[in-house]
């Protein structure tokens, strides 16, 4: 259901000090009938309803711009500037409402006073009214033609002109000896308002529609999503920095419990190894790997990046060494343990020389 208010020029545009409370105004529901009442009076019945607010045209200006260069839609800071020299009051004290552009590329403006404005919102705002349009008597005839219509004691004209005015009869005479049409009675279809008439509730004025919060609930995704990141981090930082240190404390207890073994490759296969020597198991794969560790790598500059057991063929390791000399130095070695050793597919990578070392299980 449409509330309509609509605001006097009586009460409202011919005094500077308004009467809020005992202002005149009409107030009517869809097909009703307008019925004349205080401001206070029909505040009391449209309280918590949204309400369609009619302004007389007293209370505005109707301008209507030259043609607009370009196809972009202008601001309406741009549009002020270039009706300025139509306008008596300064730009700043002025709320500009933009309508849609004609055919000619031309845009109507409807102008009205921005600190009178802003107080009359806030006078019915306080009232428990909730403006969800607000729009200008003479800019709602119907735009077929040339038109008028008695409204509250005065004529209002427009239509198709190209302006809109509120005159006394006098004032209409003079209108009619400057047009080269005739006006037309008509009235203002409530039902059926132009699609293209002013809203005035436009920029600092617009209505804001509460919804879905939307932009906080992004923000507050964003954020939990951050902290959760962060914890992620400082928890993978904190076992990182926990498997670290009980790896420097066993390899510390590794070299209290052996204190021959000098040199770590690998300190898992290395502390079996030991402990299958300390068993007796000395002929087992485990204490081959160690023999080639004290023998043969544990005596050279070399990295072991990688070592398997592979049933079938023995122990394989990847190597990496600082050049072919160290790698040929390394063969040396393992001819002079004894130890059933080859090595293989060596090459060039940047400064390093990466080989693949094979201890043959012979058992």
């Amino acid at each position: 259901m449409n509330n309509w208010l609509y605001l006097t020029a009586k009460g409202f545009a011919h005094s500077v000090e308004i009467d809020y409370d005992n202002a005149p105004v009409f107030v009517w529901h869809d097909a009703q009938s307008p019925t004349e009442t205080s401001l206070s009076e029909a505040a009391a019945g449209l309280k918590g309803r949204n309400v369609a607010l009619v302004l007389p045209m007293e209370m505005c200006s109707w301008v209507l711009t030259e043609p607009w260069p370009g196809k972009r839609r202008p601001t309406a800071q741009a549009l002020a500037f270039a009706v300025e020299d139509q306008l008596a009051d300064d730009l700043d004290e002025l709320h500009f409402a933009v309508g849609p552009v004609d055919s000619q590329q031309r845009y109507p403006l409807l102008i009205t006073h921005k600190q009178r404005f802003r107080t009359l919102l806030c006078q019915l705002h306080e009232r428990g009214l909730t403006i969800v349009s607000a729009q200008v008597d003479a800019d709602l005839l119907p735009r077929d033609q040339a038109c008028m219509q008695w409204w509250c004691g005065r004529w209002l004209v427009g239509g198709t002109l190209e302006f809109r005015l509120a005159v006394s009869l006098v004032g209409l005479e003079l209108v009619k000896s400057g047009l080269p049409t005739a006006l037309t009675a008509r009235k203002i279809d409530w039902d059926a308002l132009p699609e293209d008439a002013i809203n005035l509730l436009q920029g600092e004025f617009r209505r804001q529609v509460r919804g879905w919060p939307w932009r906080r609930l992004r923000v507050m995704a964003l954020l939990m999503f951050t902290l959760a990141l962060g914890f992620t981090h400082l928890r993978s930082s904190f076992l990182e920095g926990e498997a670290a240190r009980i790896y420097v404390m066993s390899e510390e207890r590794f070299k209290t419990l052996y204190p021959a073994q000098t040199r770590i490759v690998d300190l898992s296969a290395q502390l079996k190894a030991m402990q299958q020597r300390a068993t007796g198991a000395q002929g087992g794969h485990m204490a081959r790997l160690l023999q080639l560790t004290e023998q043969v790598i544990g005596a050279s500059s070399v990295e072991v990046q990688h070592m398997e057991w592979r049933a079938s063929i023995g122990w394989v390791l990847n190597l990496t060494v600082g050049s072919f000399a160290q790698l040929e130095q390394l063969r040396e070695r393992g001819v002079q343990s004894a130890l059933p050793i080859t090595l293989g597919n060596a090459s060039q990578q940047g400064s390093r020389v990466q080989a693949m070392l094979t201890l043959r299980d012979e058992s």
